[in-house]
């Protein structure tokens, strides 16, 4: 076997942000996918432009900010942060060519096909048209839009980041003889107002026009006293990667929300422009948010294709999307029993979206109003706009009930929903926390105290995904609800860890990041090594959103060249080659991209025929092991732990939506010709569906015996 310095080399390894593009172009192939309906086509469009939005704003901002500092280290690949930047851009420019080469040689003209017209420019509006476009500027636009001119008295406004702007050459009508002076002026397109506005039919068939358009083809009402010699659209990116000096912040809160006021002035890391813009008025963008060509964007279409995600919410097109999934009940919580009675029975496996979230929800709600609770303790990472879980929990400390909840404040782009939600649970009586000193508290989980006959009793629900009812219908998670008295145990050092700092000299069941829980996942990979060279079959199946720890990477290179079987079902960024010669030829990576986002985290180990299984909030990453409060916990019960082997069984059987990794470094969807088609979400539906429907007739069969439904017996 190679010796440790030979798994560390560069070229065994990817670069993390050239792996994350890979990632969002197979995010985009969905959306060129003709057997995808076309309403889904464009919302796969829509995601990608969204996902690239924020790679823009967090990880190319922080290479930036590495290059102006004159930081040199080499990444895990080999490349200083100059040269990412080089080749992220180079990439970047290609996507976005791809993107708008799918909407307008493919997208526009079926959406035409089906009966919805999209009028790329005012131009080419009808007489009728025209005059619906104009009114409506009248009524519902002119009112709110501010026009802004730059001249020596009016600097140049300040543009803010990711809105939609419309930039302008004017002239003056009555100027001074001789040679004319052009101004600049920009309004921006108000987001308060739809962005997609619908125009009267004509003969039967539906038109849309972008609001962008109405503004430009009226914006000379706008500057009375200006002929219009050009408008062009335009949208700027700024850094929006928050650094915050935790140390000297006296108080977190306020310090997070005057960082969040900051990032309308970060520095200006792409701007967007129509590819049809006059020269003049490029090079006058170019010069205020002094940026250079190669982060100028060439826009051949629409810029900002997130609305999409509007488009595809238009009534009268669901022939041309997926019927909407409706979660299944969980079997287990089918019956008159209350949510506790119903864990004590034996710990529940939940299978979010194919089963409902409503259980995690009911737990808190019932937690809340039930007089024998003591206590209530969660971790609060993203949650909805309307969360009945906060709701619920300001229902429980109104009640009079002990609730400590850690809401983390630094989840990015959730900071200002995070600071309200705090704020409201504070108001409500509950004790706020808002995590450890320079560390992310990212790990689900929830502690109800209660008391009962035998004495205090502690329920624990935990998981790979946050407490967000909203996107527990879109991401696919898992979950585990115990009364496992260890677990309950480890539970309350968890949160007396992250309020009182004081952790314990011994835990049972559960891991821990930053503590140790890298240093678990590497012993229990050379495990595997140990069991091979005794004889045993190595192997370990990894499901997770992104790998790129070097350290975990070279203990599975390692168990690899000693023979371990090594399936990696890895959604995004993958640092990890296949195929190296005597390094990774033991190592398999799939990506799953389909109707819902792969999120949960599941780690199965073959352990010498005894295997084991581990679901976390974890990622294989340095900033989830190291720099993020992290849980990662075993499933004991046979029952589920069949269940979770059978969820990563069926996702490598998957020939649909799954993408292997070549050895060159790109993704390939498998030959499915003569083949049994495996789509595994499709098939978690169905699944979820034979349950239910299983579920009501044995319940049916039950009254009409005469019988009490019992789908699981009570304790005694």
């Amino acid at each position: 076997m190679p010796d440790d310095r030979e798994f560390q080399k560069y070229e065994y390894f990817q670069n993390r942000e050239l792996s994350w593009l890979q990632f969002n172009t197979r995010v985009l192939e969905e959306a060129k996918d003709k057997t995808n309906l076309l309403f889904e086509r464009l919302k796969f469009l829509s995601i990608t432009a969204s996902n690239l939005d924020e790679f823009v704003m967090v990880r190319v901002a922080s290479l930036k900010d590495m290059v102006h500092a004159g930081y040199t280290k080499r990444d895990i690949a080999g490349m200083t942060a100059e040269e990412q930047l080089e080749r992220i851009g180079e990439g970047m420019h290609r996507l976005v060519d791809s993107q708008y080469s799918a909407w307008n040689r493919s997208l526009l003209p079926l959406l035409k096909k089906e009966g919805l017209v999209f009028i790329p420019h005012h131009e080419l509006l009808d007489e009728k048209q025209a005059a619906f476009v104009d009114e409506y500027f009248e009524t519902s636009v002119y009112p709110v839009v501010t026009p802004m001119a730059v001249d020596s008295s009016r600097p140049f406004p300040l543009i803010r980041n990711k809105t939609l702007n419309i930039a302008a050459l004017l002239k003056k009508k009555k100027g001074k003889e001789g040679k004319s002076v052009l101004d600049f002026a920009t309004v921006q397109v108000p987001a308060v107002l739809p962005r997609i506005v619908e125009l009267p039919p004509k003969d039967g068939v539906r038109s849309v026009i972008l609001l962008e358009e109405i503004i430009e083809r009226n914006i000379s009402k706008l500057f009375l006293n200006y002929d219009i010699v050009c408008a062009h659209p335009y949208r700027i990116m700024r850094n929006a990667d928050l650094t915050i000096d935790e140390e000297e912040a006296e108080d977190l809160l306020k310090e997070i929300e005057r960082k969040l006021k900051r990032r309308q002035w970060g520095e200006v890391i792409r701007l967007e422009a129509e590819d049809s813009m006059d020269k003049r008025l490029l090079k006058i963008l170019k010069k205020e948010f002094a940026v250079k060509d190669e982060v100028v964007y060439a826009i051949n279409g629409p810029l900002d294709l997130t609305f999409l995600m509007k488009l595809y919410g238009m009534d009268g097109f669901d022939h041309l999307k997926l019927k909407k999934w409706v979660p299944q009940p969980v079997p287990e919580f089918a019956n008159e029993d209350d949510i506790f009675t119903n864990i004590k029975k034996g710990d529940i496996f939940l299978h979010h979206p194919y089963q409902s979230f409503d259980p995690v929800v009911e737990f808190v709600k019932q937690a809340a109003s039930d007089p024998q609770v003591l206590a209530i303790k969660q971790t609060l990472y993203r949650v909805s706009g309307n969360s009945p879980i906060v709701a619920a929990l300001a229902k429980a400390a109104e009640n009079g009930k002990q609730v400590s909840v850690l809401v983390e404040l630094k989840a990015r782009f959730d900071e200002e929903n995070n600071i309200i939600w705090a704020k409201k649970l504070e108001q409500a009586g509950c004790h706020v926390i808002y995590g450890l000193l320079g560390l992310k508290t990212h790990c689900k989980i929830c502690l109800v105290v209660r008391r009962e006959e035998e004495g205090i009793c502690r329920y624990v629900h935990m998981a790979t995904g946050n407490y967000n009812d909203s996107t527990a219908k879109l991401y696919t998670d898992t979950g585990i609800m115990t009364c496992d008295e260890a677990i309950g145990e480890d539970a309350s050092a968890v949160f007396n860890m992250l309020s009182g700092y004081s952790e314990p000299l011994v835990w049972n069941k559960l891991i821990l990041a930053p503590l140790w829980l890298k240093n678990k996942f590497v012993s229990l990979i050379e495990r595997e090594i140990k069991f091979v060279k005794q004889g045993y079959e190595g192997r370990i199946i990894a499901k997770m959103n992104s790998l790129c720890d070097p350290v975990i990477i070279q203990a599975l290179y390692k168990a690899s060249a000693a023979g371990v079987k090594i399936d990696l079902i890895v959604r995004g960024i993958c640092c990890l080659k296949v195929g190296i010669e005597g390094i990774s030829e033991n190592i398999s990576v799939r990506s799953i991209v389909g109707t819902f986002l792969e999120h949960s985290r599941i780690f199965y180990f073959e352990n010498g025929g005894d295997y084991e299984i581990y679901m976390g909030s974890a990622d294989w990453m340095p900033r989830n092991l190291d720099r993020r409060v992290e849980l990662v916990f075993p499933v004991e019960v046979q029952e589920n732990k069949e269940k979770a082997l059978h969820i990563l069984e069926t996702e490598l059987a998957d020939n649909v939506k799954a993408r292997l990794l070549l050895p060159n470094d790109t993704y390939e969807k498998q030959d499915k010709r003569g083949k049994v088609l495996v789509d595994s979400q499709q098939q978690f539906c169905d699944e979820a569906v034979k349950a239910a429907k299983a579920l009501k007739k044995e319940k049916k069969a039950a009254e009409a015996a005469g019988r009490v439904f019992i789908p699981r017996e009570s304790p005694e």
